[in-house]
């Protein structure tokens, strides 16, 4: 006679769990299935999160946000600078610029020669307190000089940052001790572009691939450990303000590169050019990311609108599918990005056009299905609204920046609000909105935030030139 937790071997000589076992085993599951959300959270080590597509994956957001606005956690004071802050293992990362008293060309556009500092600094992401702090000297010859532009890049307890005059450190997580740095005005005997390196660095295995610029050297990867040099790639007049990524296509992985004069496609392990197609960007000002539909790649810029790639399934080439015609930086015909990067599903795109306008575009064909100056806009009880004029009006270089999280989206605009928003072919279906932050740059000619938030933790961490600050956005 068996017990219930007999231990003895079942049919086909399959060993029965005891009874008791499986009870034990069942409450182990249930207890981690039901843990604290806390286990399940995601961090936002890179530009546009862990798999660098502009995706929030985390569970348990709040749906719209309460009266009043969602809960600020804590602000910490910070200098100025575009950068977006990343976060990883309990710790937040951000680089501003110290200018140390020195006084500003009159004309933010022009080139100037400045002293100053570069600073990277590590926060508690409990409360903000600042854990260390690494500066250097840096003087900016560049225009829109606040600071760097570059969210630092985490990886394998090393934190990963680009100046916006070229300085490439790779420094140790924990302490700030810099392990190696690179400086590419000095390696490669070039200036900075106009406004500065932008480029977000790309780690692929052992590889750093970053944006340089120069005769051979507009794509370099590095060591990620010791800073040696693997490859050099690509010429261009003007390096671009665009940010490399790899994605599967062809067979092969191909690593993705906008400069200023082409879009190309690479092998990432060597540098080897698999296809370039002619893109040129006045001034360079294609900033937007690539993003991969499936068989399309789709790049845009500034002043010279779209290019809609098909790629091909068994080799690495690509084909014009469509491309912009009109490059009227007012009387657009599709999407001409200026800083934001745009969103694919669906066979549809999503993304900000040159003067504010959210738009929803047919990926295949380019055809417009709507746009909105809504997402762009400051909300009715915002004060830049409280001249009495309620219709929103298309402005230079509007933005807003579009992360997906479940079936909506979180949009960043330069107004400081974070909005809660389904978009579809349909549609601009806003939910939700609150005023995170203060507008503190000038630069533009208006108040703006112009720095790409991180969303880790169920939190929304946003800077300006004054603060950084870390908001709840858990489901009660």
């Amino acid at each position: 006679m068996r017990t219930e937790d007999s231990d003895q071997p079942g049919p086909a000589g399959r060993k029965v769990v005891p009874f008791q076992t499986r009870r034990i085993l069942c409450a182990v599951l249930l207890l981690a299935l039901t843990s604290s959300p806390k286990a399940a959270a995601d961090d936002w080590p890179q530009w546009l999160g862990p798999n660098r597509d502009g995706v929030w994956r985390e569970t348990g957001i709040l749906e719209s946000f309460p009266a009043g606005g969602p809960k600020t956690l804590w602000r910490t004071p910070i200098k100025s600078g575009y950068s977006g802050p990343a976060v990883a293992g309990g710790r937040v990362y951000i680089t501003d610029r110290d200018r140390q008293l020195a006084s500003e060309p009159g004309d933010p556009f022009a080139r100037s020669d400045v002293p100053g500092a570069e600073r990277v600094l590590c926060l508690n992401e409990a409360d903000g307190r600042v854990l260390w702090q690494h500066s250097y000297p840096c003087r900016y010859t560049i225009s829109y000089a606040a600071g760097p532009r570059v969210t630092p890049l985490i990886h394998d307890d090393k934190v990963y940052t680009l100046g916006a005059e070229g300085h490439l450190l790779c420094l140790e997580a924990k302490t700030g001790k810099v392990l190696w740095s690179r400086n590419f005005k000095a390696d490669f005997n070039i200036k900075a572009p106009m406004w500065g390196f932008a480029g977000h660095p790309l780690i692929d295995g052992e590889r750093i691939i970053c944006v340089a610029g120069g005769s051979g050297t507009t794509a370099v990867a590095f060591d990620r450990n010791s800073g040696k040099e693997i490859w050099r790639a690509l010429d261009a007049s003007e390096p671009g303000y665009s940010s490399p990524v790899i994605y599967e296509a062809g067979g092969r992985r191909q690593l993705i590169i906008l400069h200023a004069e082409a879009a190309n496609s690479l092998d990432p392990s060597t540098g080897s050019v698999y296809w370039s197609v002619p893109f040129k960007n006045r001034m360079g000002l294609g900033v937007a990311t690539p993003r991969k539909l499936g068989d399309l790649l789709f790049f845009t810029s500034f002043y010279d609108g779209s290019l809609m790639l098909k790629l091909e399934a068994s080799d690495p080439k690509a084909s014009v599918l469509w491309r912009s015609e009109n490059v009227d930086e007012r009387r657009t015909t599709h999407l001409n990005s200026i800083i934001p990067t745009p969103f694919l599903e669906n066979g549809h795109i999503y993304g900000i056009c040159s003067y504010g306008q959210l738009r929803c575009l047919v990926a295949a064909t380019g055809e417009r299905v709507w746009e909105t100056l809504q997402a762009t806009s400051a909300s009715t009880s915002a004060p830049a609204a409280a001249s009495g004029d309620k219709k929103p009006q298309p402005v230079r270089w509007g933005n807003a920046f579009l992360i997906k999280n479940g079936d909506r989206f979180f949009l960043f605009n330069e107004h400081g609000e974070l909005i809660i928003a389904k978009l579809s072919p349909a549609g601009y279906e806003e939910i939700s909105r609150a005023r995170i932050l203060e507008p503190t740059n000038r630069d533009p000619g208006r108040p703006v935030v112009w720095s790409h938030p991180a969303f880790a933790n169920r939190r929304v961490y946003a800077r300006n030139d004054r603060e950084i600050v870390c908001v709840d956005l858990a489901r009660p």
